[in-house]
């Protein structure tokens, strides 16, 4: 511990520092089972992410590896392709979260055959057992409690769990989870491959590495270091609110889009826009 800079392993303005150079900019040089290179391309990756391209390969040799970096920079892709090339326990904190993480691993391991089972709640406790026992899936994804209750009840076996991923750690420890986190790695076998992944890494997440994780990698991914490979951004001066609905129509006339996101800033206009675009 330093008394200037804080934890060992960290700056002052607590962001991990790297120590992993090896950067593998193409999928097809990660040494990855055609059957998963098949599902990334089929899921519209073309070029792996910064942190993609920094932490899949720590990830799938079995090294313990905290990574940090932005929301929205690659990191669900990142550990599903890691857990997909090994095939364990994914870790995250809502139901929308687990089933968002359960429909990627799907897409990405569809030419693998893999399965994907989703812990959220909501369901019969014997229903869940009777699922695990006719088909145990390759991989599972649930809230902290489920998770717990199940190895509890050892319905999971920590035997065989060889990776275990905590994803959205510094939100999780926020909301309240951290008892039950603790107690999921108390029940892992000490074999186990962990990864962290995180946007912070405030003393609460800081202190599970150092509980639970052996010698990790750390993986951070600055702000400046981000590119959005593949996409082009383009606007239009539309000096005038009223040409803005002409603008629009004449984009959907002139472009093949297949998927759009409008944002507006009113309800009302919201009504509005759609009745017209559907006039």
């Amino acid at each position: 511990m330093s008394a200037n800079n804080g934890p060992d392993g960290m700056e002052p303005e607590g962001v991990i520092e790297s120590h992993w150079n090896e950067i593998v900019d193409s999928f097809d040089d990660m040494n990855l089972s055609e059957s998963l290179l098949r599902g990334i391309y089929a899921y519209g990756f073309e070029k792996p992410s910064a942190i993609q391209q920094q932490a899949i390969l720590p990830c799938i040799k079995g090294y313990d590896v905290i990574a940090q970096a932005q929301s929205g920079t690659g990191k669900t892709a990142t550990f599903a392709i890691s857990i997909l090339q090994q095939i364990e326990l994914d870790l995250k904190a809502t139901q929308a979260l687990v089933l968002q993480i359960q429909k990627v691993v799907m897409a990405l391991g569809d030419y693998m055959g893999a399965s994907c089972h989703a812990y959220i709640g909501g369901t019969n406790v014997h229903a869940e057992v009777q699922k695990l026992q006719m088909e145990v899936p390759h991989i599972t994804v649930g809230i902290p409690g489920l998770v717990f209750d199940m190895l509890n009840r050892r319905y999971l076996s920590p035997k065989c769990i060889k990776m275990f991923v905590l994803d959205e750690a510094d939100e999780m420890l926020s909301r309240g989870f951290k008892d039950q986190i603790y107690d999921i790695f108390q029940k892992l076998n000490s074999n186990t491959h962990v990864v962290l992944l995180s946007a912070t890494m405030p003393s609460e997440v800081l202190e599970v590495t150092e509980k639970f994780m052996k010698d990790p990698i750390r993986i951070l991914v600055k702000k400046e270091e981000l590119t959005l490979e593949g996409i082009r951004q383009f606007y239009i001066n539309v000096e005038r609110e009223e040409w803005k609905l002409d603008t629009l129509c004449d984009l959907y006339e002139t472009l093949t889009i297949t998927q759009t996101v409008i944002f507006i800033n009113t309800r009302r206009k919201v009504d509005w826009l759609t009745e017209k675009m559907h006039a």
